[in-house]
């Protein structure tokens, strides 16, 4: 049913922290940008025996027995089933330019482009944008707030999460009502989205601390979105900086 996935996402976040007691945090590790980090890394260990132990096995079955125009006309739809999220932060963060492109885009390729399987709208010149609620609240001055680890939706942080929320609404799947249809599709646009990271799944396992690895990654990345290129100091010096200019917040 419609917002379920962040129900359940909630409440495994609740169910999480009875593992707290069972994650350590090593003394090098202390990060001011990730207070909660014993419930992280408990969640962290979860995410990553899912998806490693299932997700990933299932995936690279599916990159093997599924052609690959195929998994790029899936990948093309979910993209193109997710734009109205980037229309609307188009409008929100102020972007009347790329609101119109992207409008044009959408009606498209969910015509010309067969639902969004084809993707005639970027050989036409209409350049594809990643804009979401997280992104747009920062563009409005609203702090990240704590580092955040969800449960099967992996790194985050305060402001992200809540992002999901009218993320949720925004997405078409929402309001479809029946409930094998719903589901059967998040799974199927999820499998492709794995297959997809599958390189830097394995680009993480490499790492000697890959919860650090993929918090560090995802937090710099999020910074980049919202503020462009950084100047001057880099990672958690500068985010600390900014959180005790921002009174920690």
């Amino acid at each position: 049913m419609p917002g379920n996935r962040i129900r359940l996402s909630l409440a495994l976040a609740l169910g999480c922290l009875t593992f707290v007691g069972c994650a350590t945090v090593p003394p090098s590790e202390r990060d001011p940008r990730d207070p909660w980090q014993r419930m992280n890394r408990a969640t962290w260990s979860f995410d990553y025996g899912f998806y490693t132990d299932i997700a990933e096995p299932v995936a690279k079955t599916y990159v093997r027995i599924t052609p690959h125009p195929i998994q790029t006309g899936i990948g093309n739809f979910f993209h193109n089933l997710t734009y109205p999220e980037v229309i609307v932060n188009d409008l929100l963060q102020g972007q009347v330019l790329d609101f119109g492109k992207d409008t044009v885009r959408f009606v498209v390729d969910s015509t010309f482009g067969i639902g969004g399987l084809l993707d005639p709208a970027t050989s036409m010149g209409l350049v594809r944008h990643d804009r979401d609620f997280g992104q747009t609240f920062g563009k409005w001055g609203i702090p990240t707030g704590p580092y955040l680890v969800l449960p099967f939706l992996g790194p985050s942080d305060v402001r992200d999460a809540i992002g999901l929320v009218p993320a949720e609404f925004a997405d078409p799947l929402h309001y479809v009502q029946n409930t094998w249809a719903d589901y059967g599709t998040r799974a199927v646009g999820t499998l492709n989205t794995g297959a997809h990271l599958l390189p830097i799944l394995r680009l993480d396992q490499q790492a000697f601390d890959h919860y650090a690895f993929a918090r560090n990654t995802y937090l710099e990345q999020r910074r980049f979105m919202v503020k462009g290129p950084r100047k001057g100091p880099s990672g958690a010096e500068q985010e600390l900086k900014e959180l005790e200019k921002s009174g920690g917040n």
